[in-house]
């Protein structure tokens, strides 16, 4: 529990440093031009840091996922994780972040998730879920801000960390 509020304020403290200053910060702000890519990107899972600190939920979310960027606003995204509710859990969906913040991109990922076994008994249900991202050469992050739904889904900061393959 508390390793993953390091991981995500380390994540944060990230963000922050690379936030442009000065001169570009007339720039932070901006509706990101389309232009096509053909990257993948692969992730080990993800930590979440859970907003109702009364249960025991399960922080390390670990896993593997697939991210395919083929747009520079836009991505697909799929894969399988251990879940907030100790289950196993699998997911498909599309990122699309229009916003530039500087050197991250904003958006959501809308998608369907299965595995939570009080939520449409374990099947598939839709989500819409927040997002923050930034990508550099190799390496990129994922901030993502899961929303309560009580008794079904536990709310979370989630931090996942990725890596490019091509």
């Amino acid at each position: 529990m508390l390793k993953s509020l390091k991981l995500i304020v380390i994540a944060a403290t990230f963000f922050l440093l690379n936030a442009p200053t000065g001169s570009f910060a007339k720039d932070f702000f901006a509706i990101a031009d389309h232009e096509p890519k053909n990257e993948l990107w692969l992730n080990p899972g993800m930590f979440s840091y859970h907003f109702d600190r009364e249960r025991s939920f399960n922080s390390r979310n670990i896993g593997f996922g697939a991210e395919y960027r083929y747009s520079t606003v836009a991505s697909f995204t799929l894969g399988t994780y251990r879940n907030s509710y100790h289950e196993s859990s699998n997911y498909m969906g599309a990122y699309w972040q229009p916003i530039q913040l500087g050197v991250f991109k904003f958006g959501a990922v809308a998608g369907f998730f299965n595995g939570y076994s009080k939520t449409n008994d374990g099947g598939w249900f839709p989500a819409l879920i927040p997002a923050l991202t930034y990508e550099g050469e190799r390496f990129g992050v994922n901030l993502l801000i899961v929303p309560s739904i009580p008794d079904k889904v536990a709310g979370s900061l989630s931090v996942q960390f990725k890596f490019k393959a091509f």
